[in-house]
């Protein structure tokens, strides 16, 4: 079984802080660290510990810390195919606070891959399931000639400009900025699941069928939940890609979802094989 990405980076920046600060206040955190982060990052790193490797295609600043997201990528595992880009990398910060919710300020535009990249775009012909983050038309065409694509909303211009149909589409029932409606997308995705956090989710299939999935209980204490949502859908690309029914991917996807909340940052706390 092969598994892969095509999506974005962000290099992240974490402070652990009591609580959000205020507007005007000043807020000390208790500790601070960097990584590598943004959805395509973290699914990779999640798809490759599950299935022991992950292609990710990508597009990287030219800059010191597009290089340090690519040399953290491939030590935690994932096999890294970037296009360059003439600019600063993605960047984020990130409050961490005492109930382990994570606020994100990001910098920079989305960069995505685009199909004319120097990147091996025939391979996803072979791939058995691949999860879009983010790229151009051109890329979300390369990506749908694998066996099963899954999708993130915020992906939706570079799906709508493609004409592609995904398997299914990752969206919120809650924030406004990762939400679907019917007609978004022409053609339609398969499937749109809607994640409502602890208390799990819904599937609304292309007739209208609606079934929930339940949220996973946690291996541990909440630490922080920069990541969950991305590692829930690498769990559910893997469990479509390996030829599960829906609810078991789904099932998967929750698990991978709670065990990332448990550790610092994305990876800590990451569901491995």
């Amino acid at each position: 079984m092969r598994v892969a990405v095509v999506g974005h980076v962000e290099w992240a920046e974490f402070a652990r802080v009591e609580r959000v600060p205020r507007p005007g206040e000043i807020v000390h955190a208790s500790e601070a660290w960097e990584d590598v982060g943004g959805g395509g990052a973290v699914a990779a790193v999640q798809l490759a510990r599950l299935a022991g490797e992950c292609l990710f295609l990508t597009a990287l600043g030219d800059d010191d810390l597009g290089r340090r997201a690519e040399r953290r990528l491939e030590e935690l595992g994932v096999r890294v195919e970037a296009g360059s880009r003439p600019e600063a990398q993605r960047r984020a910060f990130v409050h961490t606070d005492a109930a382990a919710e994570r606020t994100i300020t990001v910098i920079g535009e989305r960069v995505g891959p685009h199909g004319d990249d120097p990147v091996p775009w025939e391979e996803l012909e072979r791939v058995d399931g691949v999860y879009f983050t983010a790229g151009d038309a051109a890329a979300a065409r390369a990506a749908r000639a694998a066996r099963s694509m899954v999708a993130t909303v915020r992906a939706k211009r570079a799906l709508s400009a493609a004409g592609v149909q995904v398997d299914l589409l990752v969206a919120s029932a809650s924030d406004a900025g990762e939400s679907y409606t019917g007609g978004d997308l022409e053609p339609p995705p398969l499937r749109v699941a809607r994640s409502e956090g602890a208390d799990g989710g819904s599937v609304t299939a292309l007739d209208g069928t609606v079934t929930r999935w339940a949220a996973a209980p946690l291996p541990g204490p909440p630490v922080d939940a920069y990541g969950a949502g991305d590692s829930f859908a690498g769990g559910v690309t893997q469990g479509l890609a390996a030829g599960w029914d829906l609810s078991a991917a789904l099932e998967l996807g929750a698990r991978c979802g709670a065990a990332c909340m448990t550790g610092r940052g994305p990876y800590e706390g990451q569901l491995g094989r």
